[in-house]
């Protein structure tokens, strides 16, 4: 390895990097990664799998995922606490979908219970990835980790003091850990602000940027990038943070090779290129997108010419000798791509993970903000980002709270000015934009069957993200087969139209008979000025509580207002158990 680092410096990036998936040749000799030993030459056959001349297809990354995750299987037989041959092993299989038998799982947790046992719950006093890492493992294999060995591993992280002097990937995998189940935090935003205080002058992060004016101008590590944006991918409606994620995709762009892969550290790795590719995964960006295509090769191409003969992986090009470490990221990230793909929800939201009782207690995940077991599984709760907020114009207002428990989660924002103006109306697009955000849509956005469907819904509209990710979910339809009308008024029975649909994808039950609907709306003076169209949906939300009964009429065609939104979509998470 040539990194060319002053003697003094060794010791601290050793540490910072050592639960961060980093095969180098340093970690390697003192043992620090599990090193398989089987060296490979190079020969004739291995060469089939140098760098393709074209993109690998959806079936050769399926098949390839298969592949992998029985070589990990049956080289990590007794997965244990550790960044190789533990952790990601676990992380990979269970999210990769490969048939991994329960006891596998189950002696893993024994494995972690033992640990957590004989350190007396503190897992490190520096290496708080630590936590992180066994907190995702403990998720993806079914387990709650706040409830192993009559500890909560999770409060851990809310000790900032500690998660921050570890460095920026104790910070993003911090907020990977918490978000991956939603587990309570007053600590999200605290971690997001810090990251994008030490994002480096282009655009990208480094495990050596604290945020002072000096290291801002140090170059950004392609890797390290790629982890915080795994950790941002969730709150991409925050302008601040969409910003800096669209400035750090232009540098990963630019920094990838003809080859499709990276060199990260001075020299070319595939921990580098798997953490980009888990990155797209997270933003709900193709394998494939043009941006990440150089020489006609993707990421999936050159972390594929990494593979071994028996499906291990080198941590260099020029090496024929399996890596543990390599192995387990190349599973997760193909993983990752695979899980994009079918459309199930990305590698870290796992709210699809079935709860698995521990090996100890039969304990399980609880269930509240977790969603409804018959939900799609693409749909996701969104996070408090923003404790505490408010705006100064709903003060004392009747939707006060609603507002707010919705503008904590960045599902809606206020207007210019830092006023929130809960009586003025709201536009169809506006109101794609915060179901899209209320569902945890955006980020993690289904193929788009509709895509330029709409001529009146341009790639340049600030909406025409939030248009097509709600129309391709169903949840909003066009006023013909070719407008969406984005600026027009919605009315009361459109939004109860698109809450209903909302609704359905959250795996509530919607379907009213017409006894039903007949009986519900029938005690309004104004029920049958309601459209055809409109009448079931309208059922339901009374019958579900999430329009007020209370009223006279129903006034469906009158335009909503926001604040009336802001309950409507407020009650009906409550009623999904997404809130």
């Amino acid at each position: 390895m040539k990194l060319r680092l002053r003697h003094d410096h060794i010791s601290t990036i050793r540490l910072l990097r050592h639960d961060h998936n980093y095969s180098m040749g340093e970690k390697m000799h003192k043992g620090l990664t599990v090193i398989l030993a089987v060296s490979l030459l190079i020969s004739a056959a291995s060469q089939a799998l140098a760098p393709r001349t074209s993109a690998e297809s959806y079936s050769e990354i399926s098949a390839n995922v298969i592949k992998i995750a029985g070589y990990i299987l049956e080289t990590v037989q007794d997965p244990q606490v550790g960044t190789s041959g533990g952790e990601w092993a676990v992380l990979g299989l269970a999210r990769s979908g490969y048939d991994v038998p329960d006891s596998y799982y189950e002696k893993y947790y024994k494995n972690v219970e033992k640990y957590v046992k004989d350190s007396g719950g503190v897992m490190s006093n520096v290496r708080y990835t630590e936590y992180s890492r066994i907190i995702l493992a403990l998720t993806a294999a079914g387990y709650d980790p706040r409830s192993v060995a009559g500890y909560d591993l999770t409060a851990a992280l809310e000790d900032l003091d500690n998660v921050f002097r570890q460095g920026i990937n104790s910070m993003a995998y911090a907020l990977l850990a918490l978000d991956s189940m939603n587990y309570p935090s007053t600590r999200r935003e605290y971690f997001l602000s810090e990251i994008l205080r030490r994002q480096l002058n282009d655009g990208g992060w480094s495990l050596a940027g604290t945020g002072s004016d000096e290291s801002k101008t140090k170059s950004s590590d392609p890797d390290i990038t790629g982890m915080v944006l795994q950790a941002l991918a969730k709150y991409q409606n925050d302008p601040s943070i969409s910003a800096a994620t669209a400035r750090a995709l232009d540098l990963l762009s630019k920094m990838q090779r003809d080859n499709g892969g990276y060199i990260g550290w001075e020299e070319e790795n595939i921990e580098s290129t798997t953490q980009v590719l888990a990155a797209l995964c997270e933003l709900g960006i193709r394998y494939d997108d043009p941006r990440f295509v150089k020489g006609g090769k993707t990421l999936v191409d050159s972390i594929m010419s990494y593979m071994n003969q028996d499906f291990g992986f080198s941590h260099t090009p020029d090496s024929a000798i399996n890596n543990q470490m390599s192995t387990e990221q190349a599973l997760y990230s193909l993983a990752a791509v695979q899980r994009q793909i079918e459309g199930n929800q990305s590698l870290y939201r796992m709210t699809d993970t079935l709860p698995r009782g521990s090996a100890g207690s039969g304990d399980a995940f609880a269930a509240q903000g977790t969603g409804l077991p018959g939900k799609d599984p693409r749909v996701s709760a969104m996070p408090v980002i923003h404790r505490n907020m408010t705006f100064p114009d709903i003060s004392g207002h009747v939707s006060q709270s609603e507002i707010e428990e919705l503008a904590a989660r960045g599902i809606i924002n206020g207007k210019d000015g830092g006023l929130f103006d809960p009586s003025a109306t709201m536009t169809r697009a506006e109101f794609a934009a915060v179901i899209t955000r209320g569902l945890g849509l955006l980020t993690n956005p289904q193929p788009l069957a509709v895509n330029e469907q709409f001529l009146d819904v341009k790639a340049n509209d600030w909406f025409y993200p939030f248009v097509y990710s709600a129309a391709s979910y169903g949840i909003v339809k066009g006023v013909s087969d070719t407008a969406f009308d984005p600026n027009s008024k919605i009315s009361k029975q459109e939004a109860a139209v698109m809450i209903t649909r909302a609704a359905g994808l959250c795996g509530l039950s919607t379907s009213r008979g017409e006894t039903e609907i007949r009986n519900t709306l029938a005690q309004f003076g104004d029920y049958r000025s309601a459209a055809d169209w409109a009448a079931a949906s309208l059922a339901f939300c009374y019958d579900t509580g999430i329009l007020d009964d209370s009223e006279f009429n129903i006034d469906p065609g009158v335009p909503i207002l926001r604040h009336e939104i802001a309950v409507m979509l407020y009650r009906m998470l409550l009623n999904a158990n997404l809130i």
